[in-house]
């Protein structure tokens, strides 16, 4: 078990699914935004991918610049940013994978959200995948108390902008994109549900 966390970290589980189909091979441009301290960077750093990062905590920042210095001193300190996923100072189409775990459910309301995709897209080529991870409403609609808009309180006490099947749906055709994977929700115990959308930029956009 402590080989496994050395070699790669406290990955999302469901990203390193994405790994296994090779979706994310080595050398590919891989940004990570909304990073936190790096749990989904340890493997990738470590095999010759492309990095960048950003977070809008300077804690995080820092952490995951020392990860780096680490693990691949070879990438600049300033490919590891701090900003928010809305306002990215990334160039367009500069990232193959990009990737959003855990983290667009903090939105204060939808043009945060619908910002925070936008800016998500942006940065990803043509043919490249995005990856997120993200709260919902899907499995547990009679367990959740609106507050206003889609941010909900959830039985856990936690407050989060909870998206839903049509919306994802709704957004991957605006986009121009199409759904990689299906729509996949997990349930943890009534208490919370966290939704996964995987999406190919298709190389007209």
């Amino acid at each position: 078990m402590s080989q496994l966390r050395n070699d790669f970290g406290d990955i999302d589980i469901y990203l390193f699914d994405q790994l296994l189909r090779g979706r994310i091979a080595p050398g590919m441009r891989v940004l990570d935004a909304g990073c936190g301290t790096g749990r989904n960077l340890v493997y990738l750093l470590k095999h010759g991918y492309e990095i960048a990062a950003c977070d809008c905590d300077p804690a995080s920042v820092t952490t995951v610049r020392a990860l780096a210095a680490r693990l691949a001193p070879h990438l600049p300190d300033d490919r590891f940013r701090l900003e928010p996923i809305e306002d990215m100072s990334f160039a367009d189409a500069s990232a193959d994978v990009v990737l959003a775990s855990a983290v667009l459910h903090f939105a204060a309301d939808d043009d945060q959200f619908n910002a925070m995709v936008s800016g998500l897209w942006r940065v990803l080529a043509p043919g490249g995948m995005l990856f997120t991870r993200l709260a919902s409403s899907i499995g547990i609609e009679t367990r959740i108390e609106k507050i206003s808009g889609r941010r909900f309180r959830l039985p856990d006490g936690s407050v989060r902008y909870l998206v839903d099947e049509p919306l994802l749906m709704t957004l991957t055709a605006s986009l121009g994109g199409e759904l990689l994977d299906p729509i996949k929700t997990t349930v943890v115990q009534e208490q919370r549900a966290m939704t996964t959308w995987v999406v190919r930029k298709n190389a007209e956009c």
